[in-house]
């Protein structure tokens, strides 16, 4: 029997899974923030943690890994790569390859081996791939460099719009309301000198109260939320037009947790579809719905030359987060 290894490591979470040659998932392990770009030493720590626990949960050396695949956030040029490098070298794994944390998204939310993946989590990023196995990435690197969206910046458009409502520079919101008794503030003024006085944090939660002040009629977060669909489809349109796919059928996976659990009405599928089918009328919008990590294992696969028949294929896609909780309370009564 062989082994396989996928990893998923983001900015607040790590993930590494080990399976058999048959799709089975065997393991998980975890680990904490494995974005180098937020901090090195902590990414390291998250990757070699979540390796070296899924291979104990398993039961098997790291010389008995076939292939083990890292999609990683912040894996983006070849400045990146010279970095994880050696991380990954430090593991003993024998044979290894790394991604952006799109490339595995992609692969864990479709049936072909190209597509375009659309991520909106705490950020936003856009990656494609085509026939010819050319690729390109279409932003992730923040609002300076052209991006919109995502979590944190989503949050900030919520505070924003509450303080410029208080003020009288922007009409008034339902959001107001749901934002203080999101933080347990009585009243905006308090929320604000609060604020000021403190610097405090405000939680990338705070985006989904967008969603919640959508369904109350509110037009100030719909407007936000327009710009933010509006913003995703042009992004995939950019990578379609790239990578000429314009006559292609393929899909679409929309992936991250803004587009995954938030958009449960389906206003930002809309206008992403509305968008990239501009740019490809042959294309699909498919939602991911199993663990990016799956991806990682279906590549890890794929690059040992095991084939991954449809039937491997749907035992490791129907794989989902609370699989992964219920593996892990098992372990813990063991």
């Amino acid at each position: 029997m062989k082994y396989y290894m996928g990893i998923d490591a983001g900015g607040s979470k790590t993930y590494a899974l080990v399976s058999n040659s048959e799709g089975t998932i065997l393991s998980v392990g975890s680990g904490g923030n494995g974005n180098h770009q937020t901090n090195r030493d902590q990414a390291e720590d998250s990757l070699r943690s979540a390796v070296s626990d899924a291979l104990r949960q398993a039961q098997i050396t790291v010389d008995q890994i076939e292939f083990a695949w890292f999609g990683l956030a912040g894996a983006d040029r070849e400045s990146d790569y010279r970095i994880l490098r050696p991380i990954i070298q430090k593991m003993n794994l024998p044979n290894t390859n790394i991604s952006c944390d799109t490339t595995i998204a992609l692969r864990a939310g479709t049936n072909h081996p190209f597509g375009v993946v659309l991520i909106c989590g705490t950020g936003v990023n856009c990656s494609g791939m085509n026939r010819k196995g050319e690729s390109f990435q279409c932003g992730g690197f923040g609002y300076m460099f052209g991006d919109f969206g995502g979590g944190q910046d989503l949050s900030i458009e919520v505070f924003r719009s509450v303080m410029r409502a208080w003020e009288g520079r922007e009409e008034e919101t339902s959001l107001s309301n749901l934002l203080i008794n999101k933080l347990g503030y009585e009243s905006v003024e308090a929320l604000r000198d609060n604020f000021l006085d403190y610097s405090n944090y405000l939680p990338v939660e705070v985006a989904r109260l967008l969603f919640d002040a959508v369904q109350q009629g509110d037009e100030v977060a719909r407007r936000i939320l327009v710009k933010q669909g509006e913003e995703l489809g042009l992004a995939a349109a950019a990578t379609i037009n790239r990578l000429a796919m314009n006559e292609e059928k393929f899909d679409i996976v929309l992936a991250g947790s803004i587009l995954t659990r938030g958009d449960q009405d389906g206003l930002l599928r809309s206008i992403i579809e509305r968008k990239a089918k501009q740019a490809a009328p042959r294309c699909s919008i498919t939602i991911l719905n199993t663990e990016p990590a799956v991806g990682a294992l279906i590549l890890a696969m794929e690059s040992s030359g095991e084939e991954v028949s449809p039937d491997i294929m749907n035992s490791l896609t129907e794989f989902k987060l609370k699989n992964i909780r219920n593996i892990q309370n098992v372990q813990k009564t063991m």
